[in-house]
């Protein structure tokens, strides 16, 4: 599909490269498939994260330097702008960004603009008499749902899960994440159990339990929303990996992926990212992880840890050969082309290619 639309990714989170969670990466994917078929995309984002409110700007700019990136910042302003993977990027205070909204809007007019989490509903209701807004929600969180506060005319729901939480007064469409092929070639596997982001949320009180009465498997756990490796220094038979964009060979290398979230994931992209290199998913039972591994046998409550250690013992030789075929089997379709979906959901004009 040739598109020639303008589209505008707007949000108070910080922009591409900088990933921080699932809904970083997957704004930058779309992003990129937008530029890919021929559309003007423009990132509005801000280098003082909402959570901390803290100003980013030098080091992201250090980042990008480092990176061969030319970026033209304007120091007076606070501002700065760069072009990442044919997407135009521009980067301003909190306090900044509605105005560069409204600049952006009487500038270019764009086809739609696509926002979320936190603060989002007051930039829907910015956009929205100027164009279609599509609320794109990332989770079933208060944070996830502010968007729907302003009213846009669509909501971007990213799993049925989720699909099952929007008000029915809410036009919503099911839009799975966008998912970048994996590479064709990875490491020998040599690691046995992996988590990312062992955080409580995330089911690290049961993993901790797991790691305990199982030394005999080896756990693999990489730093996600924050350093909790204190939890685990004194575990022998547990390797801290760091944060790191550097996915790939980890999944590869590992058996068994741990999902065993206590919150209602929307739809974790690790279990699908996992699933294109060959890497099963244990998960909880809990919001759209089901959806995700889709696979009812490879599935517990996040409390019950007889049935977690059942899961993994029972996962070997010809079950885990089959559980890692059957993962990238249903992880593969997740990296279709989004833009013509969106045209065929009505989301945006064009045609399907």
């Amino acid at each position: 599909m040739t598109g020639h639309g303008t589209v505008v990714f707007v949000w108070r989170r910080i922009p591409p490269p900088f990933l921080i969670g699932g809904a970083e990466v997957s704004q930058q994917l779309l992003a990129e498939q937008f530029t890919a078929a021929g559309w003007t995309t423009i990132y509005l984002a801000s280098h003082e994260p909402p959570w901390s409110q803290a100003s980013e700007l030098s080091s992201m700019v250090r980042h990008l330097n480092g990176a061969g990136i030319a970026v033209d910042v304007l120091e007076k302003q606070q501002k700065f702008h760069y072009t990442w993977n044919g997407v135009d990027i521009r980067v301003v205070p909190q306090v900044h960004l509605l105005a560069e909204l409204r600049r952006v809007l009487r500038e270019v007019n764009p086809d739609l603009v696509v926002t979320s989490q936190e603060g989002s509903a007051e930039l829907a209701a910015t956009a929205r008499p100027f164009t279609t807004v599509a609320g794109w929600l990332h989770s079933v969180s208060k944070t996830g749902f502010h968007v729907l506060d302003g009213k846009p005319q669509i909501a971007l729901a990213t799993s049925r899960f989720v699909c099952s939480r929007v008000p029915r007064s809410q036009a919503a469409v099911l839009f799975y994440p966008p998912f970048a092929p994996a590479a064709q070639a990875g490491p020998a596997v040599t690691g046995d159990l992996l988590m990312v982001n062992p955080v409580p949320a995330k089911g690290s009180a049961l993993v901790r339990r797991l790691v305990e009465i199982m030394p005999e498997r080896r756990f693999t756990l990489v730093e996600g929303w924050w350093d909790t490796s204190a939890e685990f220094a004194q575990l022998r038979n547990v390797t801290w990996v760091p944060r790191t964009y550097d996915m790939a060979s980890l999944y590869t290398g590992h058996q068994i992926l741990l999902v065993p979230s206590t919150v209602e994931d929307a739809f974790p992209r690790v279990v699908v990212e996992a699933g294109l290199h060959g890497l099963p998913s244990l998960g909880s039972t809990r919001g759209g992880i089901p959806e995700a591994i889709g696979n009812a046998d490879l599935l517990a409550a996040p409390d019950d840890l007889e049935a977690w250690v059942a899961l993994i013992r029972n996962l070997t030789g010809c079950a885990l050969t089959v559980a890692a075929q059957r993962a990238r089997e249903v992880a593969i379709p997740m990296t279709r082309p989004c833009i013509s979906e969106l045209i065929a959901m009505g989301v945006i004009a064009g045609q399907p290619a």
